[in-house]
C-alpha cells in the first residue's frame, strides 16, 4: 500500500499546478460532443482523461498560498467524517454527468446547457460554502473561464446545428422543382 500512497501524494503535488484547473472544465466540450456522437468510448474516454488531468503538469515549484489553502480545504472536505449529506453532494457529480450526457444524446442543446452552466454554479457555490472567500474567489476564475468557453462553444454548435441547410434545389439558384 506504500506505492498508492506514494502516487497519491505525487498527484496531490501535481493538482497545486493551477494549469490543471484552467484545463478541467473544458473537458466538458468533447464530453458532450461524444455523448452527441451517442458514442460510450468517447464518454469514457473524456471520462478518463477529465479524472487525471489533475496531474498532467508538473507540481508547482512554489504553489500559489492562495491555492495552497484551496486544496488544504479541499482535502479536509475529503477526508473529513462522510455524512449522508456529503455523500449527497458526492453523488451530483456523477447524476449530472449522466444528465450531461443524456441531453446531449436526446439531441438538447437547451437542456445541455442548463446542466452544464447548473454543475459548474453548483460548484462555485460549493467552494464558497467550503472554502474562504478569498480562496473562492481564486478557484472562480477557472471555473468562470472554463464556463465561458464552454458556454461559447456549445452555444455555437446549437447555432451550426440549427441553421438552414444550403443544400438542395433552392441553393443551387433555382426554384423548388
Amino acid at each position: 500500500m506504500d506505492w498508492l500512497s506514494e502516487l497519491a501524494t505525487w498527484a496531490w503535488a501535481r493538482h497545486h499546478n493551477e494549469w490543471s484547473w484552467y484545463i478541467r472544465p473544458v473537458f466538458l466540450i468533447p464530453y458532450c460532443w461524444f455523448a452527441w456522437r451517442r458514442s460510450l468510448g468517447g464518454i469514457a474516454l473524456t471520462l478518463l482523461a477529465l479524472l487525471t488531468s489533475m496531474f498532467w503538469f508538473p507540481a508547482p515549484e512554489t504553489p500559489s498560498p492562495l491555492a495552497l489553502e484551496v486544496l488544504a480545504a479541499e482535502k479536509k472536505y475529503l477526508l473529513g467524517p462522510w455524512t449522508w449529506w456529503k455523500l449527497a453532494i458526492a453523488l451530483l457529480v456523477p447524476g449530472t454527468l449522466v444528465a450531461l450526457a443524456l441531453a446531449f444524446w436526446r439531441r438538447s442543446f437547451a437542456w445541455g446547457l442548463v446542466v452544464v452552466n447548473t454543475m459548474v454554479l453548483a460548484k462555485v457555490g460549493w467552494t464558497f460554502v467550503f472554502f474562504s472567500y478569498d480562496g473562492a474567489v481564486y478557484h472562480l476564475v477557472p471555473a468562470a473561464l472554463g464556463l465561458a468557453i464552454c458556454n461559447a462553444v456549445l452555444g455555437a454548435a446549437w447555432w451550426w446545428n440549427g441553421r438552414p441547410k444550403t443544400s438542395g434545389p433552392v441553393a443551387r439558384g433555382g426554384g423548388v422543382r
